[in-house]
């Protein structure tokens, strides 16, 4: 079965579920890939356990195939799966998320191309600026900072916040509002 960039997650599960597909599952795979590890990483605050966590979602998917059913978006059921782990591993470790800053990652700023004619205070401004929104992310309550990461990282409508966390859509905005709103504030102390 050949698949074009057009082809729904949803389609491409139902082929994998139905047709053990695994070409329709490694589309799925690389275009989800990338959003889980962040909202993971972001949520546990450490590479080796979110990449552990990455590993037993995606299991997950491949074990409940034949369990698959496109209620909604493919993303919105994949986001699910990785809460329900999330919560799993916290309730078997009984400890919350680190809030620390991880000095094994790379800085972001490293990341971003400077202009040769950038100045330093300008660079060293928004550095502090990224920091600043690492830290008051870091410090959001797990149920807002879930929200917000689901919205920014996984580009999930409300609505689908709701189904991913097991929440009704009021909640899920509530969330997502008080979020932005901690957000806004914390880095407005900075100017």
């Amino acid at each position: 079965m050949r698949h074009d960039n057009e082809t729904s997650d949803e389609s491409l599960m139902a082929a994998f579920r139905d047709s053990n597909d695994v070409g329709a599952f490694e589309r799925l795979y690389r275009r989800h890939r990338g959003g889980l590890y962040r909202y993971l990483l972001r949520q546990c605050g450490a590479a080796a356990l979110a990449e552990e966590l990455f590993q037993d979602v995606w299991l997950n998917v491949v074990r409940a195939k034949q369990a698959y059913v496109a209620e909604a978006r493919f993303a919105t059921y994949l986001y699910r799966v990785a809460h329900n782990r999330l919560v799993d591993h916290y309730r078997r470790s009984a400890h919350r998320p680190s809030i620390a800053v991880l000095d094994d990652e790379p800085d972001p700023m490293e990341l971003i191309p400077a202009d040769s004619d950038e100045q330093p205070e300008v660079r060293f401004e928004a550095k502090q600026q990224v920091e600043r929104f690492a830290q008051l992310l870091a410090v959001l309550p797990e149920a807002q900072r879930e929200a917000f990461i689901l919205r920014e990282e996984a580009g999930l409508s409300i609505a689908e916040i709701a189904g991913a966390t097991g929440v009704n859509e009021e909640t899920a905005k509530s969330r997502l509002r008080y979020a932005l709103a901690k957000l806004r504030r914390g880095m407005l102390e900075l100017v």
